[in-house]
């Protein structure tokens, strides 16, 4: 099921070119209304991990991250590996995952923090609530993760209607 690696360099390569366009086009904090009440972008970097957790630390979070992701990495790739012809969709979503931790990984290994900048946000009687910044790899996670717990509670089903027939016989 290499063969859907394909997909998790797509993300790296949209995820690190969108960062690399931020970069050059904002001042860090800066931000730009997409549309109102809802998306801005808006140049953050986040050296800690998802929802800035331990980012205030002294540095160490740098190296632990990146260690963290190259495990994680290495564990996926395995598993795609060894998945059988009929796991696409889990193959699929392993891939999703994988490309955004490699973009992850990149700017934290190149840069010491992730660039973030994608900023949504609901904006009703005078109160603004803002969903922490993001990127397309962590984009890419989440839809990945997503589409994993799908596959997981289907599966689930269908394996259990398999062993349910199976023992009627």
């Amino acid at each position: 099921m290499l063969k859907y690696l394909w997909l998790s360099a797509l993300v790296v390569v949209l995820d690190l070119a969108s960062k690399h366009l931020i970069s050059r086009s904002f001042e860090l904090y800066e931000r730009l209304e997409v549309i109102p009440g809802w998306f801005n972008l808006t140049l953050a970097h986040n050296s800690g991990a998802a929802f800035s957790f331990l980012a205030n630390e002294s540095g160490w979070q740098r190296w632990f991250f990146t260690l963290i992701a190259l495990l994680v990495s290495a564990i996926i790739f395995l598993w795609i590996k060894r998945l059988q012809s009929h796991e696409r969709w889990t193959a699929i979503a392993l891939a999703l995952v994988l490309g955004g931790a490699l973009g992850n990984l990149w700017d934290r290994l190149s840069l010491g923090y992730v660039v973030d900048f994608i900023d949504i946000y609901y904006q009703s009687a005078g109160k603004i609530m803002h969903w922490p910044a993001f990127n397309i790899a962590d984009s890419a996670i989440s839809v990945g993760a997503l589409i994993l717990i799908i596959e997981a509670l289907w599966h689930k089903d269908s394996t259990e209607n398999n062993n349910t027939l199976e023992q009627k016989d």
